[in-house]
């Protein structure tokens, strides 16, 4: 399945409710009874996209500690795309506005 055919599958509350950007970060994760080092492969202010052959349901919480210019952020997310083998769709849950703004600044500028 395509990244477009998994968005048009999706209902309208599913979607992206923001737009990503390629971006490719290394990220450590703790999210179901997995702890491990993946890397994005585009993130946006709602989530990101991490490529890891760990195996995660929909709905499990997850948390992801990565480098944004020079801050190491830690955000909360709950998995709700998997692609076993290839990696897993992540949204933002409770994004503080700091690391928002992290976010949007490192967004502009890359």
């Amino acid at each position: 399945m395509t990244e477009k055919d998994f968005a048009e599958a999706l209902a309208p509350s599913e979607r992206r409710r923001s737009d990503r950007k390629k971006l490719i970060v290394d990220v450590n994760f703790d999210g179901g009874d997995a702890t491990g080092i993946a890397n994005t492969r585009d993130i946006g202010i709602g989530g990101l996209y991490m490529t890891t052959n760990t195996r995660f349901e929909n709905g499990t919480p997850i948390i992801i500690r990565m480098t944004i210019g020079t801050e190491e952020i830690s955000l909360n997310g709950t998995v709700v795309y998997t692609d076993p083998g290839h990696g897993v769709g992540v949204r933002f849950r409770n994004l503080s506005e700091e690391n928002a703004e992290l976010l949007k600044q490192e967004l502009e500028l890359g």
